[in-house]
C-alpha cells in the first residue's frame, strides 16, 4: 500500500502455507537453519531439537514465484550496488549486516549451550545448598525483553520507504529476513528449554539418590532400635524370673535390708542374730533403754511367713521397688519367756511413774494484744496398755529399735494446734477482745477494754469458752466500793456552813451487782462498744462530792430546823419539832429521799386488839422519807423549834407551821434527798 506521499507501506507479516519442492506441506514445521547449511525441522509444539529433520539445501529446483511487485533486478549473481546512499539499499544492508552478527551469536550460543551442560554437575552442587533453579520460563521472557530494541530497530529501519521502483523487491526481502530470524530465534529458544530439562532431569536423580539413602538409613536405625527393644525386654524377664526367688530392690523386713536375698538367706541371718538380739527402747527425751534377748529366753523358730512375704511381692513390676523402697512389717517365727519380759518393763525407768509428766493440750493464750496458740506438751507419761504391745509386736518381729514417740507409747494431749475446737476457741476470744465498756460516773469513768477482758476469758477442758466468773465478779464489786454511797457515813455541810458526818439513811448510789455482772458479760461475748452507767439498785442526784445534789431538805435534830436547799440556796426554812427522844420517838439520822406527797391523810399509830389505833391524827399535807415518818402539818403545837420535841415532841415525824408545810408541799417532789443530822 502506498501512503499519501506515494512511499510504499511494509505489511504485516501473514501467515503464509509453506511447501516442499516435492509438493508436501510444511506450515506445521518450523525451520531452524544450521551454519553448515543443513536445515532442522521441528514439529510445532513439541520443542525437542534432539527429533529434527536435517536436510541439505537445495541448490536448484523451482521456486515459489512472488505474489506481487516486480522482480528485483539481478546481474550475473552480484548485486547492484546502491548509488548515492539511497534509502531503501541502506535498510537492506543494516539488515544483512544483522543477520550476520545474529549467525555469530547463534554460535557462541552453542557454545553456550556446551558451556551449560559442562556446568550442570556445577548447578547440582548449588541445588544440594539449596540456591533455586532458574525457570526457563523467565530466562525466555528475558531474552523477549532483550529482543525487543532489535524488533524497534527493524521497524525503524522498514519504515524508511525505498521509492517505487524498488518497494516490491525490498518487501519480498524484508519478508524473507524476517523469517529467518524468526527461524533463529526460535532455535535459541528450544536450545534453551533443552538445556533446562537436563537441569531438571539432573535434580530429578539427585533427590532420588537422597530418597534412596534416607530409606536407608531409616531401615539401620529401626534394627539397631529393635535390637535394643528386644535386649531390654530380655533383661526386664531376667529380673522378674529373678525376684521370684529373691527380694526386691530396697526391701526392709522389720527395719533390716534383705534386698536380692532368699528365704533361707535371710532364716540364716535371724539364726544368727537371735542369740544377740537386743530391743532398744527410744524415749522422747533422748534418753535410750535395753531390753535383751537373753533376760527373756528369746529363740528363733523357723516358719512360713518369710516364705508368703516373698509371694505377695510383685516380682513382674520389679522397678517399681527401685524408688517406693518396700519396708515390711511382719512377725517373724521367735519364741520368748512373756513373764520375764513382765518383769523388766516393770524395771524400767521409763515405766516408773516418778519419772513421767503428763501431756498438756494446746491452748489458747494471751500474746502480744491477742490470743495465740500455745502448743501442746506430750510429756513422757506411758500409756501401758499401748506400750506392752509394741513391746511385744516389736520382739515378735525382731526388730532392733522402738521409738516410743512414734509407736505411740505416750499418753497424748486431746488437743493439739491444729485441732479444730482450739482454733475455734482462739478465734471466740479475740472476738471478745473487740469489746470496749466505759462506765459514766460522772464525772469520773471507768473503762473495760481488751488489757482487763484477757485475764477474765477461759476455756475448759472441753475448749469451752468461759469467764473466769470470781475475777469478774470481783471488778463489779470493786466498782461497787468505789462508787455506792448508800448506808455509807458520808460528810456533809449544813446550811450554816458547819461540817457534820452522816450515817444511815437509805438514800444514795447502789450498784446491783447481780444484773451488771450478766449485763457485762454479755457486752463482752457480743463485742460491743458502748458507753453506759452501771445497773443501779438504788440512785442518787451526783456522783460528786454530796451525792444529794444542789436540791434536798435538811432537817437539823439539834438546832430544831428545817431548810429547803434548791438550785444551792436556801429557799424556805422554819422552826419544827421533832420525835420525842425521852418516849424513845426520836427521829433517826441519816440520808433519806422523799417517798411520795398526798394531801389530807390520817396518820395512824399502831393498832390495838380490840382494832383501834393508839392514834389516829388527820393532816393536810403529807410528805413520808422514811417509812411512816415524813414532813406534816401539826396545829396541835403551839411552838416550833426549842427544845419543845423532849417534852411535846412527836412519834418520829416532823412537825410543821400550817402554812410551812404548805410551802414545803408545793416545792419538794418524791426522790428528792432529804438529810437528817445532829
Amino acid at each position: 500500500m502506498s501512503n499519501r506521499d506515494g512511499d510504499y507501506e511494509i505489511p504485516r507479516k501473514k501467515k503464509t502455507r509453506k511447501v516442499r519442492p516435492d509438493g508436501a506441506d510444511i506450515s506445521s514445521l518450523n525451520h531452524i537453519s544450521g551454519a553448515d547449511g543443513t536445515s532442522e525441522t521441528l514439529k510445532k509444539g513439541k520443542g525437542n531439537p534432539s527429533k529434527a529433520v536435517k536436510k541439505r539445501p537445495q541448490s536448484d529446483g523451482p521456486k515459489k514465484p512472488q505474489a506481487d511487485g516486480p522482480k528485483r533486478p539481478q546481474s550475473d549473481g552480484s548485486k547492484k550496488p546502491q548509488s548515492g546512499g539511497s534509502p531503501a539499499g541502506d535498510s537492506i544492508e543494516r539488515r544483512k549486516n544483522r543477520d550476520k552478527a545474529a549467525d555469530r551469536a547463534d554460535g557462541s550460543g552453542k557454545k553456550k549451550v556446551q558451556g551449560e551442560k559442562s556446568s550442570s554437575a556445577e548447578g547440582q552442587k548449588r541445588r544440594r545448598k539449596g540456591e533455586a533453579l532458574e525457570d526457563p520460563a523467565k530466562q525466555r521472557k528475558s531474552e523477549d525483553l532483550a529482543d525487543k530494541p532489535a524488533k524497534r530497530r527493524k521497524s525503524e529501519d522498514l519504515n524508511d520507504t525505498p521509492s517505487k521502483q524498488t518497494q516490491s523487491g525490498v518487501r519480498g526481502e524484508a519478508s524473507k529476513d524476517y523469517s529467518e530470524e524468526s527461524q533463529d530465534r526460535i532455535g535459541r529458544r528450544k536450545r534453551r528449554g533443552e538445556n533446562w530439562m537436563e537441569d531438571n532431569d539432573d535434580y530429578k536423580e539427585d533427590k532420588m539418590e537422597k530418597n534412596s539413602k534416607k530409606k536407608k538409613g531409616a531401615k539401620i536405625a529401626l534394627i539397631a532400635l529393635g535390637s535394643i527393644i528386644g535386649l531390654l525386654v530380655l533383661v526386664y524377664a531376667g529380673f522378674a524370673v529373678y525376684f521370684s526367688s529373691h527380694f526386691l530392690f530396697f526391701t526392709e523386713i522389720n527395719g533390716t535390708d534383705f534386698s536380692f536375698k532368699d528365704v533361707e538367706q535371710v532364716e540364716d541371718y535371724m539364726k544368727k542374730q537371735v542369740s544377740d538380739y537386743t530391743l532398744t527402747l527410744e524415749e522422747s527425751d533422748g534418753g535410750k533403754e535395753q531390753i535383751s534377748g537373753n533376760d527373756i529366753s528369746i529363740e528363733y523358730i523357723a516358719g512360713e511367713q518369710l516364705e508368703k512375704i516373698m509371694e505377695d511381692q510383685d516380682n513382674l513390676l520389679w522397678p517399681k521397688s527401685i524408688w517406693e523402697h518396700p519396708k515390711i512389717e511382719s512377725k517373724i517365727g521367735v519364741k520368748y519367756d512373756e513373764a520375764a519380759l513382765a518383769g523388766v518393763v516393770a524395771n524400767l525407768k521409763c515405766t516408773n511413774p516418778e519419772n513421767q509428766t503428763p501431756p498438756v493440750d494446746a491452748r489458747p493464750e494471751f500474746q502480744e494484744g491477742q490470743f495465740g496458740v500455745v502448743p501442746e506438751v506430750v510429756g513422757t507419761q506411758i500409756n501401758t496398755e499401748v506400750f506392752n504391745a509394741k513391746i511385744a509386736e516389736a520382739i515378735n518381729g525382731f526388730q532392733p529399735t522402738l521409738n516410743l514417740s512414734e509407736a505411740g507409747c505416750y499418753v497424748m494431749p486431746r488437743f493439739v494446734s491444729d485441732s479444730p475446737e482450739v482454733l475455734a476457741a482462739k478465734d471466740a476470744m479475740n472476738s471478745y477482745l473487740r469489746a470496749n465498756i466505759t462506765y459514766d460516773f460522772n464525772p469520773n469513768t471507768e473503762v473495760v477494754d481488751a488489757s482487763v477482758i484477757s485475764q477474765w476469758v477461759r476455756v475448759d477442758g472441753d475448749m469451752n469458752v468461759t469467764f473466769d466468773e470470781g475475777q469478774v465478779r470481783a471488778y463489779v464489786q470493786s466498782l461497787a466500793d468505789k462508787y455506792n454511797t448508800k448506808g455509807r457515813p458520808r460528810s456533809f455541810t449544813t446550811a450554816t456552813g458547819n461540817v457534820v458526818t452522816v450515817e444511815g439513811g437509805s438514800y444514795g448510789w447502789l450498784i446491783d451487782q447481780e444484773a451488771e455482772y450478766n449485763a457485762l458479760i454479755a457486752n463482752i461475748q457480743n463485742g460491743e462498744t458502748v458507753t453506759r452507767e452501771a445497773n443501779y439498785a438504788s440512785r442518787a442526784a451526783s456522783h460528786g462530792g454530796s451525792d444529794v445534789g444542789s436540791t434536798y431538805a435538811e432537817v437539823d435534830l439539834s438546832a430544831q430546823h428545817i431548810y429547803f436547799i434548791q438550785n444551792g440556796q436556801v429557799v424556805l426554812q422554819s422552826g419544827c419539832v421533832t420525835g420525842n427522844p425521852n418516849k424513845g420517838n426520836a427521829t433517826p439520822q441519816g440520808v433519806y429521799s422523799l417517798a411520795y406527797k398526798a394531801l389530807d391523810q390520817t396518820l395512824r399509830g399502831t393498832k390495838k386488839p380490840d382494832g383501834t389505833y393508839e392514834y389516829e391524827t388527820p393532816v393536810k399535807y403529807w410528805m413520808p422519807f422514811n417509812g411512816g415518818i415524813g414532813f406534816h402539818d401539826a396545829t396541835w403545837q403551839p411552838a416550833f423549834g426549842g427544845n419543845l420535841y423532849q417534852t411535846r415532841g412527836s412519834h418520829g415525824c416532823v412537825n410543821l407551821p400550817y402554812d410551812i408545810a404548805g410551802q414545803l408541799y408545793n416545792l419538794i417532789s418524791a426522790g428528792v434527798p432529804v438529810v437528817c443530822h445532829y
